[in-house]
């Protein structure tokens, strides 16, 4: 008899915006498979990651707990070893799982431990050996690879493109050298775990026990560089791509370090022209472009594998990329839509109802209890988060989930000055306190979708100020560890 549990396809890109689909209003991108899963399942419109930095997302998402309560705050630190993933119980509950792709629970250059603090001195053979540390993560199958650049000699991927002869090389472009020559397609990171993917899940398709996988693409994440047939449909309509959200004078009426960073490295904004942000938009897209075409291949191979009704597919990604909106690209203590919102799709044919939307708030640290609830299995005691699974398997998808979404970061990248800073975000208003300064944020959303124009200092909006100051207290202090449980009175 087989087991009744459904298996679990769980795509995470990383560094993907909510608004980089079809399903989610975008008239340029050529994302049909995507948008299929969307009309199969359910789609979630306002979905944040609770940090905008890789380590301390994906710690949350596979905990259920809050940056701050994972002690995986910033990039480049270790995950303790007593942290308990969702994936480690649903192995315990007897799912195979496995993994191609990025994990990043722990550092994955150690170049501050090997060479001090002054390690650009060094040689850069210095800052990597092996293979990311792992803890007990439940993965039988690890199929790692940290970032497609070729440097990680214990890289799957790796390995796998020097057995085909080929080595990675993404020249820049000539036409725009911020973005580079993308790996041909059939020698692409994105197309290899997708393959990986495949064989997994066409391997168990018999199998008498459900299994979990997690596809951990690493595009859209900079260096821009799809191949080149993707970008090309964009190179011939390059000025119709809207420019980024931005507006003269907006920065000098924020935190000083966000114009501090926009001013600096290659992407000066000072320096950008329009074309070039157009090209930069180009690129992202058509990476975009390709992840669509190997989730059509994984989808496919359920469909013929006779697995996709009792598969639970999840699509979303780490966190988002600010794009040039307000004079910025990549990610940082800047807790925009475009840093933060994401895409997630669910779907389940003939447990999960298809076609629906819903504009509830969600977190992604959501997740983890979510795929406990869809196997049956019991809550851990130490997550926080709360479980979509009541909204999926009901027949109506119009119940608000959350009345609001935190944020936290706490020197996640190690910035020079250390930032600090948090955020509350409700369905018409967004509140960032930057701790141990002066100036906020306040964006009306209804008013300010682009979050152009912030009302921190305007008297107008001072009730509303201080209300999203208390809500964000009280979210502060719900961050509060659970562990470990309470066994007495005293």
């Amino acid at each position: 008899m087989s087991d009744p549990r459904p298996n679990i396809l769980w795509i995470c890109t990383d560094s993907q915006r909510w608004d980089t689909l079809g399903c989610y209003g975008n008239r340029f991108v050529r994302t049909p498979n995507i948008d299929r899963l969307a009309a199969d399942g359910v789609l979630f419109e306002n979905t944040f990651a609770q940090n905008p930095l890789c380590q301390p997302s994906r710690a949350c998402m596979l905990t259920g707990r809050y940056p701050v309560t994972t002690r995986l705050r910033q990039n480049g630190q270790d995950i303790p070893e007593d942290t308990v993933l969702v994936t480690k119980l649903l192995a315990d509950a007897g799912y195979v799982g496995g993994l191609s792709g990025k994990l990043h629970l722990s550092a994955c250059d150690r170049r501050i431990e090997r060479c001090g603090p002054e390690w650009w001195k060094h040689d850069a053979s210095l800052y990597f050996s092996g293979s990311e540390r792992r803890i007990d993560d439940g993965y039988a199958e690890f199929q790692w690879d940290h970032a497609p650049g070729g440097t990680h000699r214990s890289s799957a991927y790796t390995r796998w493109l020097f057995e085909q002869g080929h080595a990675v090389r993404t020249p820049p472009r000539e036409d725009c050298g911020l973005i580079h020559h993308g790996m041909p397609e059939a020698l692409h990171q994105t197309k290899w775990c997708a393959d990986r993917a495949i064989d997994f899940l066409t391997a168990y398709a018999s199998a008498p026990h459900p299994w979990f996988y997690s596809v951990n693409i690493f595009d859209p994440h900079f260096s821009f560089n799809p191949p080149d047939e993707y970008l090309e449909p964009y190179l011939k309509r390059l000025d119709e791509l809207p420019l980024p959200a931005y507006r003269d004078g907006e920065l000098d009426e924020k935190p000083p370090y966000q114009k501090q960073f926009s001013e600096h490295g290659k992407f000066d904004r000072r320096k950008l022209t329009s074309s070039d942000h157009r090209y930069l938009k180009a690129a992202y897209w058509a990476m975009c472009d390709l992840i669509d075409v190997h989730v059509g291949r994984m989808l496919d191979a359920l469909d013929r594998t006779g697995q996709r009704q009792r598969t639970l597919v999840l699509f979303t990604s780490d966190h988002g990329e600010l794009l040039g909106d307000h004079g910025m690209y990549h990610k940082g203590p800047f807790l925009y839509e475009g840093a933060l919102r994401v895409p997630l799709i669910a779907s389940m044919p003939g447990t999960i109802p298809s076609g629906r939307r819903t504009a509830t708030l969600v977190e992604l640290g959501d997740l983890a209890p979510t795929l406990l609830d869809a196997a049956g299995l019991p809550r851990h005691p130490g997550m926080q988060a709360k479980s979509l699974w009541p909204l999926l398997s009901s027949a109506s998808a119009s119940g608000e989930h959350r009345e609001d979404v935190y944020c936290e970061y706490y020197n996640s990248n190690n910035n020079k000055p250390p930032q600090y800073c948090t955020m509350l975000r409700t369905a018409t208003h967004k509140l960032v306190a930057w701790h141990g300064q002066p100036l906020g944020e306040l964006y009306d959303l209804q008013a300010d979708p682009t979050e152009l124009h912030n009302l921190w200092d305007r008297p107008e909006h001072a009730a509303i100020k201080a209300q999203h100051l208390q809500r964000l207290c009280a979210r502060m202090a719900f961050t509060c560890d659970p562990l470990p449980p309470r066994v007495g009175i005293y």
